[in-house]
């Protein structure tokens, strides 16, 4: 605190008033000078100055000019003696200050504890809440050390306090899955329920996400079953900051089951319940990614393949303004001729079956055909992982204008385990704001016995096509 104050911190904080001078009378040089300092100082910062190096220089000179004595005196002034504790004791009575007694500390350790470090764990922050709180109240606080010492015990009963709570809202079941995610392999209880026993769970629970692939889909979706099967209640974190959360789950997530099997029980399972309740949501978020990524890989990967099949075929041709005018020419002039006879002389066969080629590359030929590779690629690879995952998220819209799309979500639910190729006649399937135009040709066949059916793969294709654009924009979320 030896920085020179700013001239309107210097006025606002060592500028004495009137009934502060009255407190001056009766006291000259160095004397009267340290007690205006101590005075303006205690009222300034909740405290007295520790020595003269707390004072900024210009502090002295300001109140030396203001009492009426050479600032060099302050060096006068006795900093340790009973001079300076008389002060003391006259300022406090003067201005309601009182010191710390072993009780106050211990109300401000709790009041701390219960206010304070429960949400906030930096113990900067936390310290700094504390000396505020002795201002409030005109308390004197303890000296450096013993602030640190309270400050430690403030964060460890806080601590201890969210330990206990989060404890209390956990069953027993629940307790159970948590103690067998570290236990030991002869304390594993063989009993337990399928998927929440054996260390290999809170590795898989830990584990980080792979490449884009339907096998990554498939670990993830295990992954947040084990998560879920755990069984934690939903209102488990809901008082408690976020950022302790986040703090629990990082420790979780870094120690070995072995150092999470030293805590105490209510340590040990909290830290657990964070990781786990962290994970459920990260886990859920990457799902989300990785379908929008997967119906896009879908895509892209039907595109390529088809482009580069018409490619390795395609020889484009130039000048068809010319080969038109040619032929228009030839049909014109020999209207009575076959067309070997009166084309193939002024175009020739192979251009012309290059012109139809590169026509069915970039025409309505090419789009069919990436669509039934797409199509096929859904059926025969990614549409049991695909359907899978909307078992696991909890898709909700608060538009309307979405609502078929989420329909048309409920819809694959029901019918994922059933093998019909097409939904039975009467069923509804939403269809505007659903299937995209391009889509709707290859979505209808005629069935046995004439009727107009709607295929349920290609339909199943356009809703994941319709959900990842609702995805990517946020107008689909998942709970």
């Amino acid at each position: 605190m030896t920085r020179p104050l700013e001239l309107e911190e210097l006025v606002e904080h060592f500028t004495l008033v009137a009934g502060e001078l009255e407190l001056l009378r009766g006291k000259a040089g160095a004397t009267r000078l340290g007690f205006g300092l101590l005075l303006k100082f205690l009222i300034w910062t909740g405290r007295f100055p520790r020595s003269v190096g707390e004072l900024p220089d210009n502090a002295i000179k300001h109140m030396a000019r203001q009492v009426g004595v050479p600032a060099t005196q302050i060096g006068s002034y006795d900093w340790s003696g009973r001079q300076i504790k008389r002060h003391r004791m006259e300022i406090r009575r003067a201005l309601g200050f009182r010191e710390r007694s072993v009780a106050e500390a211990h109300t401000l350790t709790a009041w701390l504890a219960e206010h304070v470090a429960c949400s906030e764990r930096r113990p900067d922050q936390v310290r700094e809440q504390l000396l505020a709180r002795c201002r409030a109240e005109r308390i004197e606080p303890p000296e450096r050390t013993r602030v640190e010492r309270l400050v430690r015990s403030a964060l460890h009963q806080a601590e201890e306090m969210l330990f206990a709570r989060v404890l209390s809202r956990l069953a027993n079941d629940a307790i159970i899955r948590l103690q067998t995610l570290v236990a030991d392999d002869e304390d594993t209880d063989t009993d337990a329920p399928s998927g929440t026993h054996g260390r290999g769970v809170l590795g898989l629970i830990r584990a980080s996400p792979g490449a884009v692939s339907l096998a990554t889909v498939l670990g993830e979706i295990d992954k947040l079953q084990a998560a879920r099967a755990i069984g934690l209640p939903d209102g488990l974190f809901v008082d408690i900051a976020p950022k302790v959360v986040d703090a629990w789950r990082a420790r979780a997530a870094a120690e070995a089951p072995s150092h999470l099997r030293s805590h105490p029980t209510p340590t040990r399972l909290t830290l657990l319940a964070a990781l786990v309740w962290r994970r459920q949501r990260e886990i859920t978020d990457t799902l989300v990614e990785l379908l929008i990524s997967v119906v896009h890989l879908i895509n892209a990967r039907a595109e390529k393949r088809v482009t580069q099949e018409l490619v390795n075929e395609l020889k484009r041709v130039r000048g068809k303004e010319n080969i038109l005018f040619r032929m228009a020419e030839a049909a014109v002039t020999h209207p009575d001729e076959i067309v070997r006879e009166a084309l193939y002389p002024v175009v020739g066969e192979s251009t012309l079956k290059d012109l139809v080629r590169e026509y069915k590359a970039s025409g309505p030929t090419y789009r069919r055909t990436v669509q039934t590779t797409l199509k096929a690629s859904y059926t025969n690879h990614y549409r049991r992982g695909l359907l899978k995952l909307l078992d696991v998220l909890a898709l909700e819209s608060s538009n309307t204008a979405h609502r078929p799309v989420i329909d048309a979500i409920a819809l694959l639910r029901r019918y994922a385990g059933r093998a019909e190729r097409y939904y039975p006649l009467g069923e509804h399937v939403p269809i505007d704001h659903v299937v995209a135009d391009n889509w709707r040709e290859p979505l209808y066949r005629t069935d046995t016995r004439g009727r107009e059916r709607i295929v349920r793969t290609v339909y199943e294709v356009c809703v994941f096509s319709a959900l990842r654009d609702r995805l990517r924009c946020k107008e689909i979320w998942v709970a």
